[in-house]
């Protein structure tokens, strides 16, 4: 199998992973509070990370990591895993799957914000035209949802709009460290802080994992959220001659999620679901492949 193939093979499973994840935050939210959920899953994706750690041989590398980056990586374990997944997880227990998995997937339009008033990166006029499409998307997300449960909660619509924010937000300050710190390391040391956070608030809240069922679904959720995909997807980008065809792959996910929202939660998926979600990976294509000015390189946000 030579490499190109290899990386597809690992791109399909990340990609796979994550579409499934949507139906199994819902599963798991009948067995176990949000934050019984984010402890489980964080405990499981640090203990991928761990072995991952060991496989690649990156021990070493930590005692190359200043105690300023040490600092940094405390803060963004704060950001990720904890702040994102447990607003994330809280907005999957107002809403329907089809309803906050889409639009937490608008983090890239969002983070083109972020990037223009942190980075001073001017949002060019064309984009604009990507970002409208994006949220008329979830324009039709949010009037389709409320023929499947009535009115759409507005705080669990305020929260999947803020795990967005939160994500672009994670993704810009990470972004900046990739030349600096290795990605195993990155992942391993934001997990590292993300658990030590969980575990020290669960010494102070009511805590009740009794359930099997709810542990195997936060174990999953630790497992093809976070782990598996984030190292089967870094893998594919590094080995493949291709890398915009694996960051592409990335956009069959969040459709192939309502197949598995549709058979196993039994959710009827309504046609606005459809209609707003081709909108919103549409408005992100066409800012990330198309709106750029030829000539200019073009940026990847996966």
């Amino acid at each position: 199998m030579n490499s190109n193939t290899k990386s597809i093979v690992l791109a399909s499973v990340a990609v796979l992973s994550w579409s499934t994840v949507a139906t199994a935050f819902k599963i798991a939210l009948s067995q176990l509070t949000y934050f019984e959920m984010l402890l489980v899953a964080c405990i499981t994706a640090f203990m991928i990370f761990t072995v991952w750690m060991t496989v690649e041989r990156k021990w070493g590398q930590l005692r190359k990591v200043s105690p300023k980056l040490w600092g940094t990586f405390a803060l963004l374990g704060l950001l990720n895993p904890v702040c994102y997944y447990l607003v994330l997880f809280k907005s999957y227990s107002f809403l329907p799957a089809q309803v906050a998995q889409p639009i937490n997937y608008m983090w890239p339009i969002v983070l083109l914000v972020l990037l223009a008033i942190f980075d001073k990166q001017p949002i060019p006029g064309r984009k604009y035209i990507g970002m409208v499409m994006s949220l008329g998307g979830v324009a039709f997300i949010s009037l389709g949802g409320k023929g499947i449960t009535g009115d759409l909660s507005p705080v669990g619509l305020g929260l999947a709009a803020f795990s967005a924010l939160l994500w672009a937000t994670y993704w810009m300050f990470n972004n900046r460290l990739k030349d600096s710190v290795d990605e195993c390391v990155s992942l391993f040391l934001s997990f590292l802080f993300g658990t030590v956070y969980m575990c020290i608030a669960a010494c102070f809240m009511p805590v009740d994992i009794s359930s099997w069922s709810g542990i195997l679904a936060g174990m999953y959720i630790g497992g093809f959220e976070i782990g598996i995909p984030f190292i089967c997807f870094g893998m594919a980008i590094r080995i493949t001659s291709n890398p915009a065809l694996i960051n592409q792959m990335c956009y069959l996910s969040p459709f192939m999620s309502l197949f598995f929202i549709a058979v196993i939660l039994g959710e009827p998926i309504m046609l606005t679901t459809y209609i707003g979600l081709f909108l919103i990976v549409a408005g992100i294509v066409y800012n990330q492949y198309f709106a750029v000015p030829s000539g200019k390189p073009k940026r990847q946000l996966s």
